[in-house]
């Protein structure tokens, strides 16, 4: 009979034959015992981490409605300029087309009452289209405000038109008044021509003449309407630049109106979006065409702007809450898009700049 040490080493012992005593049973056999002693010391560390996670998320919860609580308490649009401007439920007065700023109940801010003047355009002369109201209005007031001279191109808002030059004349600066269709090519060189003649020379192009008509579908976009937004929006800005470029010499400045249309679109605005995508790269396209004359270019594109376009092309609900769905909760006021086109104008301020669009959206991203 062999030894019984013997039997044990032969694997009767409840070992597999073949494995018992070999290098690799011995290290899975110590791994085995290693990762069962280690577990425990996991699953204690899990417990410990979900009982983390529950605690951060009913505190998370706790804070989350405590400050939906106090949003509500404090509803309203977000009012950080010198005084509170207007907000949502805005006037619903439909007004007839093109609108004029006389008419409206409430009436766009445009005289920017803080904002002191410090001749970072004197001796200059300004065209600014649609400057009979809203954008071209306060930026033709705070033009002369900084010194310059301003010509007013406007369709047949003579009202408008008026009280621009009163405001303008008030600042004691010059102001003439060029009513025509920019849309047509012949007129954009007499009113460019007419104000070198009048002001004596022509320093800075402001393209901001609009038109603007909601349609809910294609369809119904005539081919009548579809010239009249594109002669007005984007081959007026055409005519003009190209009848200014006569007399900018260097150092000259064009600053072109875009909307938050080009970078969004509008369902609504089929038309208006696609020449507003095309003033933008009109104005980028040109900055680098005129960059070798000395001439800067670049744009503004604002939001939600409380102006006469809005009114006499929008009623009900829409107009009742024109501005409330961007982040400031309300629309800007012209007063707060003019000092924009100042910036750009003036070469204290912004000399290295051009080809550049600055977006005034109320805080929406870009």
């Amino acid at each position: 009979m062999r030894p019984k040490d013997e039997k044990t080493r032969g694997g009767t012992s409840g070992e597999s034959a073949g494995t018992t005593g070999t290098p690799g049973a011995e290290s899975g056999r110590r791994e085995a015992t290693k990762t069962r002693g280690r577990w425990p010391a996991f699953v204690e560390q899990a417990h410990a981490r979900g009982e983390q996670v529950r605690r951060i998320q009913a505190e998370g919860e706790r804070l989350r409605r405590r400050r939906e609580k106090e949003q509500e308490e404090q509803e309203g649009a977000v009012q950080l300029a010198t005084h509170d401007l207007p907000e949502p439920p805005m006037p619903t007065d439909h007004l007839p087309k093109p609108g004029l700023e006389a008419d409206l109940k409430v009436r766009p801010e445009y005289r920017a009452p803080q904002y002191r003047g410090s001749d970072k355009l004197k001796g200059k002369v300004a065209l600014v289209t649609g400057g009979d109201s809203g954008i071209g209005r306060a930026v033709s007031v705070l033009f002369a405000r900084e010194g310059a001279d301003v010509a007013i191109v406007y369709l047949d808002e003579d009202e408008d038109a008026e009280e621009t030059r009163r405001a303008v004349e008030a600042e004691g600066r010059r102001c003439i008044l060029i009513p025509g269709d920019v849309g047509e090519s012949g007129f954009c060189n007499a009113a460019v021509d007419y104000t070198v003649q009048q002001l004596g020379r022509l320093d800075i192009l402001v393209n901001n003449a609009a038109f603007q008509q909601t349609q809910l579908a294609l369809e119904d976009i005539t081919d009548e309407q579809l010239e009249t937004t594109f002669r007005t929006n984007i081959f007026g800005y055409f005519f003009m630049a190209r009848a200014a470029l006569r007399h900018l010499k260097e150092g000259g400045v064009i600053i072109n109106t875009t909307s938050v249309t080009a970078d969004e679109g509008h369902r609504q605005l089929l038309d208006y979006s696609a020449t507003k995508g095309a003033i933008t790269t009109f104005t980028k396209s040109l900055a680098q065409n005129l960059l070798p004359r000395g001439i800067r270019v670049n744009g503004v594109a604002p939001g939600p702007v409380w102006t006469p376009l809005n009114p006499s092309d929008t009623e009900g609900e829409d107009l009742k809450n024109f501005g409330a769905s961007v982040p400031m909760k309300r629309p800007a006021q012209p007063e707060e898009i003019a000092p924009a086109y100042v910036f750009f104008a003036s070469p204290i301020d912004s000399s290295y700049i051009t080809g550049d669009i600055l977006a005034i959206y109320g805080g929406s991203p870009t």
